[in-house]
Order: C-alpha cells, then structure tokens, then sequence
C-alpha cells in the first residue's frame, strides 16, 4: 500500500486522503462522514452546455466535515501547510464559533493539519484551536508552530486508512473531563 511520502501519492490533496479514508471507515461501518460541498452562487452559465463559468461562494461555510463515529457527533476541517508555522487567519471566526457551539452540543470538533513538506498530519482538538485562537484575539502570536503541536497527537496510517484519524479521536473521548 501507497503511503504519504510514496510516489503514488504525490499530487495527492488532504481532502482526496481524507475522504478516502472516511470511504474506508464508512464500508467497515466504522463511522459516516460527509464532505461538506461549500455553497456558490452561479452568476455566469453557459446555455448549450450548462456549465457554470463565473460563480461567487454564496455564504460562509461552517467546516469541511461532519458526521457520527459509533453514535459521537464529530465535526472537523482539514487544514494544510507548507511551512513549520500555521497562520490562523487560515481558520475563520465563523468556523472557530460553529466549532464551539458544536462541541457545547456535546459533540466533538478537531481539525485534521498537514505538514506537507514533513508528511505529517495532526488531530488538533478544538480546545488546543481555542487556545492559539484566543491568544491571537488577545494580541498574542497570529499563528503557531509545529515546535507547539503535542507530537502524541500525530495520526497514525494503519489498516488500510489514509489519514486513520480514529485513534486520535477516541484518545481526545478518554482525555475528556
């Protein structure tokens, strides 16, 4: 099997492992999680072929993904970097705030981090998004750095699973108050 420094992978987007992953725990009734589609307006459609040619993104989105593992509400969104230092005008109030309220439902929220240049992604639970993002608000650093991030949280590839966020998420169940 391709792992994520192998050739087979290169060009790869986070999503496209993400969602594959998801496919995987979905077919082994793992969990059900959805990509959500971000919402656009069309403005421009070609009339022969329907295509659309100009289109605005017609409102905010909340995250990338949502769903239940093993009946536990989870939300997540998967972020990216090229670099050691992840800005967080790369994470929106909007998402921060959908995040926050979802987790006072008693559900979970996380975001999945990729390190692309180092082939390594992280499960950052919300109360460590919360953190950086208060501390930004409070005219503190803007973004943070991977010399920040607790490595034990670094997500495993096992059994198939791209990105085999799972075992992150049900050590993030155990360590909650």
């Amino acid at each position: 099997m391709a792992t994520w420094g192998s050739r087979g992978l290169r060009g790869s987007t986070l999503e496209d492992l993400i969602n594959h992953t998801n496919e995987k725990y979905k077919e082994s009734g793992l969990a059900l999680i959805q990509k959500i589609p971000t919402p656009i307006k069309p403005i421009n459609i070609e009339k022969e072929s329907r295509h659309i040619t100009l289109a605005y993104f017609d409102q905010k989105s909340t995250v990338d993904y949502i769903g239940v593992v093993q009946g536990v509400p989870v939300c997540f969104d998967a972020k990216e970097t090229v670099t050691s230092t992840f800005p967080l005008h790369n994470i929106h109030a909007h998402q921060v705030e959908f995040m926050r309220e979802f987790e006072r439902q008693g559900g979970v929220a996380f975001i999945i981090l990729f390190y692309s240049r180092l082939d390594e992604a992280y499960y950052l639970r919300f109360r460590d998004v919360e953190r950086f993002w208060e501390r930004g608000k409070s005219g503190g650093r803007k973004s943070f750095t991977y010399e920040e991030l607790d490595k034990s949280w670094r997500i495993p590839v096992r059994r198939g699973a791209l990105i085999h966020y799972l075992v992150a998420l049900r050590r993030d169940l155990e360590t909650r108050d």
